[in-house]
Order: C-alpha cells, then sequence, then structure tokens
C-alpha cells in the first residue's frame, strides 16, 4: 500500500481541477423558501341576510385567533368523551404504527447525515504470491513463492462541492417532517373520530330512549282502546289502528340498536381493544355541555396548524430537495481516500508501515441526455407537488367554511324542531282530549301522535348533529393533537457520528 515517487503531480492536477470546477460556483439549485401564508382575513364572504330568525343563542360563538386548544376535545365539557380520547391516544394501532414509521424516518435521516463525515473502514487481506518473469526476469526462478498480509484503515472523503449530499440529506429531513406531521394527523383522526363516534353513540342513545318511550305510550294507548272496544265505545277500526300503530312504531328500535353497536364495536376499535374485551359505554348527550366560546385559528395561520397542509409541504421540500438531487448529477464529484496500515510477512519477520492517499475526479460526458431529463422530470415533479400544496389549502379553507356555515344551519335547524316539538305537542294534547270527549276520531290522534313522535326524533337528532359540526369546525379550522413519540428523537437532532 506505499505511495509511488511522483504522487504529488497528480493530486497537484487534482486539486487544481478541483478549483476551477469550485469557482464556477458550488450551488446546483435554489434554496427552498416556505410558501407564502394566505392573504385572507376571513373564510366566509361578508354576511348578508340571516338564514332565518334562529336565536343567536343556538350557536356558538366564534373567536378568530390562535386556534383550538390542544386538548381541544375538553370543550365538550364531557369527562366521558375525555376518557375515552386519552385511552384511544394511548392504545390505538394506526397511532403506533405512525410512531413507527416516524421513528425509522429519523434513522434514514441520522443515515443520510452520515455521508457528509469521512468514512473509516478497516481493511485487512492475506495473499499467496510467486511472481513470474515479467517482475523478476530470469530471478524469477529463484525467488520462491511467498504469503503476506495487509492489514489497517481506509478513510474516504466526498467534497460534496455541488451539493449532491446535501440535498439528500435535505430530501430525507423533508421525508421525516412529513413523517412526523402524518403522525398528528393520524393522532387528529384518531381523536376526531373518537368525539365524533361518541356524540353518535349519545345521539342514539337518546334516539332509542325516545323510541321506546314511544311505544310504550302505543301500548297504553292500545289498552285504553281495547278496554274502550269491550265497553262498546270505540269500533273494531280504533283497536285495529292502534294495533297498526304500535307495530309501526316498533319498527324504529331496530335500525338505531343496530346503528348504535356498529357505532361502539368502531369506538372500541379505535381505544385498541375488541368489541367483546373492551365495553364502551354510552356517553350521554344530555352531559355534553359546549364551551360558550370556540376558539378558532385565523386564515393566516391556518396552514401552520393543519397537519395535512403541514405534511403537503414537507412533501414539496423534498420534491425541491430532488431537484437539488438531480442537478448535482450534472457536476463532477471529487473524493478523497486515504489508507495506512501494516504490512509484512505470514512467515514471520519484520512489518512494514505502508500508506496511500488518491484523489479522485469523475465528471459526466455523456449519458444520452439522461441526467438533464431527470432533471427536467424533478422540476416537472416539483410544480406537481406544489399545484397539490396550493389544492390542499384551498380544501382546508372550503372546510371551514362549510363548518362554519353548518352551525349557522345547525342553530336554525335545532330551533325549528324546538318549536316543531312544541307545536306538535299542544296538537297532540288538544287531539286527545277531543277524542276523549267525542270530538275527534282515533285517526286524527294517530296523526298527531305520530307528528309529535317524528318531531321528538327530530329533535334529539338535530342536538346531536350539531355537537357533530361543531367538532368538524374545530378539526377544520386548526385543531391539533400533538403526539411525543416514546422514542421520537426530533427532526432537528444531528445525531451521533457513525
Amino acid at each position: 500500500m506505499s505511495a509511488p515517487r511522483g504522487a504529488g503531480a497528480p493530486i497537484a492536477v487534482l486539486a487544481f481541477s478541483l478549483a476551477a470546477w469550485s469557482a464556477t460556483g458550488c450551488t446546483t439549485g435554489t434554496r427552498y423558501v416556505r410558501p407564502a401564508d394566505p392573504t385572507q382575513t376571513q373564510y366566509l364572504p361578508p354576511a348578508g341576510a340571516p338564514l332565518t330568525g334562529a336565536p343567536a343563542a343556538a350557536a356558538p360563538h366564534v373567536t378568530m385567533g390562535n386556534g383550538p386548544p390542544p386538548h381541544w376535545w375538553t370543550l365538550l365539557g364531557s369527562a366521558d368523551i375525555d376518557g375515552l380520547v386519552i385511552r384511544a391516544l394511548q392504545n390505538n394501532q394506526s397511532l403506533a404504527a405512525a410512531k413507527a414509521h416516524l421513528a425509522a424516518a429519523q434513522e434514514h435521516l441520522r443515515a443520510a447525515r452520515g455521508a457528509s463525515y469521512p468514512q473509516v473502514d478497516a481493511a485487512a487481506g492475506v495473499q499467496r504470491t510467486r511472481f513470474g518473469a515479467t517482475v523478476l526476469g530470469p530471478l524469477a526462478k529463484d525467488f520462491p513463492p511467498f504469503s503476506a498480509y495487509t492489514a489497517g484503515a481506509e478513510v474516504s472523503y466526498d467534497f460534496d462541492l455541488f451539493g449532491g449530499t446535501k440535498s439528500r440529506i435535505e430530501q430525507t429531513a423533508a421525508i421525516t417532517q412529513y413523517r412526523s406531521a402524518q403522525l398528528e394527523a393520524v393522532g387528529l383522526t384518531v381523536s376526531g373520530n373518537v368525539v365524533i363516534l361518541a356524540v353518535q353513540i349519545g345521539s342514539l342513545r337518546a334516539q332509542i330512549g325516545v323510541a321506546e318511550q314511544i311505544v310504550a305510550d302505543d301500548e297504553h294507548t292500545l289498552g285504553l282502546i281495547r278496554a274502550a272496544r269491550e265497553a262498546g265505545a270505540v269500533s273494531a277500526l280504533d283497536v285495529l289502528s292502534a294495533q297498526s300503530q304500535l307495530d309501526h312504531d316498533r319498527t324504529l328500535l331496530p335500525p338505531l340498536q343496530q346503528a348504535r353497536s356498529a357505532a361502539r364495536d368502531a369506538l372500541a376499535v379505535l381505544v385498541g381493544v375488541t368489541p367483546a374485551d373492551g365495553p364502551i359505554s354510552d356517553v350521554e348527550l344530555d352531559a355534553i355541555t359546549l364551551a360558550d366560546d370556540l376558539p378558532l385559528a385565523i386564515p393566516s395561520a391556518l396552514v401552520r396548524r393543519r397537519p395535512d397542509i403541514d405534511a403537503a409541504e414537507a412533501q414539496l421540500h423534498a420534491a425541491g430537495a430532488t431537484v437539488g438531487v438531480a442537478t448535482a448529477n450534472l457536476y463532477p464529484k471529487f473524493t478523497l481516500t486515504a489508507g495506512l496500515g501494516g504490512e509484512g510477512l505470514l512467515s514471520g519477520g519484520p512489518s512494514e508501515t505502508a500508506w496511500n492517499v488518491l484523489g479522485g475526479l469523475t465528471a459526466p460526458i455523456f449519458h444520452g441526455g439522461a441526467l438533464k431529463a431527470e432533471q427536467r422530470a424533478a422540476r416537472d415533479e416539483y410544480q406537481a407537488t406544489f399545484a397539490g400544496y396550493q389544492q390542499t389549502v384551498l380544501n382546508a379553507f372550503s372546510q371551514v367554511a362549510a363548518a362554519m356555515q353548518a352551525l349557522v344551519n345547525d342553530a336554525d335547524f335545532l330551533s325549528a324542531q324546538q318549536r316543531a316539538l312544541d307545536s306538535a305537542g299542544a296538537s297532540m294534547a288538544i287531539t286527545q282530549q277531543a277524542y276523549l270527549a267525542g270530538n275527534a276520531g282515533y285517526l286524527q290522534v294517530l296523526d298527531a301522535e305520530r307528528l309529535h313522535q317524528q318531531a321528538q326524533l327530530g329533535r334529539v337528532q338535530a342536538a346531536g348533529q350539531r355537537y357533530i359540526d361543531v367538532v368538524e369546525l374545530i378539526l377544520a379550522a386548526g385543531g391539533r393533537t400533538e403526539i411525543t413519540p416514546d422514542y421520537a428523537l426530533g427532526v432537528s437532532d444531528p445525531g451521533s457520528n457513525p
């Protein structure tokens, strides 16, 4: 491994070439710049005429600012929901997978950063040699075969003049940031789905209670009609109508019970247990006490709070770094390799220290246009990714606007359902009194009761949908669920040298 005499001249040539290439400029691409924040100041156009005369108290007050708190689900004021979300964040398997993906990405980042350091490897070898006449001439026949060894260390370093390694590190860091945003997105999805399912279960439970009360009332009414029939006060048609009403109202229960069972099973999976192993208690819809004020993120801050936008921006950053890698491939690469070790004969004798230094320069000359095509493709992919980022931002604004409008409509719908329930209840009471006085037929009573029953179910459904739309608004307008993986290392951590 000894260096030949005169090795300084080639090294000097390589050093001169290196300086010449450096003089042409060592940057291969533009530095990544985050997209500008939106300039919009509101999510909806200026308010026009009110949709309806819904009372202001029916709609929660919204405040624009930094956004919802980290534990946004506490805005619903339900200890049961709080407990379910915490269980899900601790045990959900999709969340565990996202944590592992982030940990793997962080290790890939450490590995990529290792390329910016000198690479040191151990090298050893053993050989059996017999020199021929081409080496020793006539003396070859007198020189016996021999066994020799070499052992030492080899060091290599890529100067990365045109940023290929740096761009690969930047690309890997962007992928790691993407995984981090994905983790937060999964956490937000899990917590959001838990709250929505819990509200749906509470609404279904309340609807089942209403339906059970309706059936109980029908059974009581049927008993009274049968007694009146035995006394000759009503006709057989009245009895048949009451029985038909009871049979019809009993059909309300199975679909509601099935929907509640399905929701409870889905909720069990979210909290990390099987439906059989972890029965989920129902949330009381009436126990939810929505906060008087819903803090939302202002439009300019929305892009810094939504994990889907963070993920789209990380993909954009990675695409920009890919352009840097493709551009660096168009320029020369300069590497320096050195070795130091000992060599000697296996048969014994003194060992000698040997060393070598080698500078290498490779520059692309002709690749059939492949390198330029790859650079153009990387730039096109960047433009496509940028368009995808912009679409993600537009979708986010659309979701917030739709959720805010839904709250306005929910307030109107809930108010209308309450008025319908009040008027249906009053109409039913008057009709029942008229029937007892002989001034109305039983069919009129059935119609009044049916309207009242529909109004009862509608009132419960409207209340449940209002809470769900509140959750959708919080999630769309900056709700976050920060997750700290047990083994997260942090993207900015340079890691230890390999």
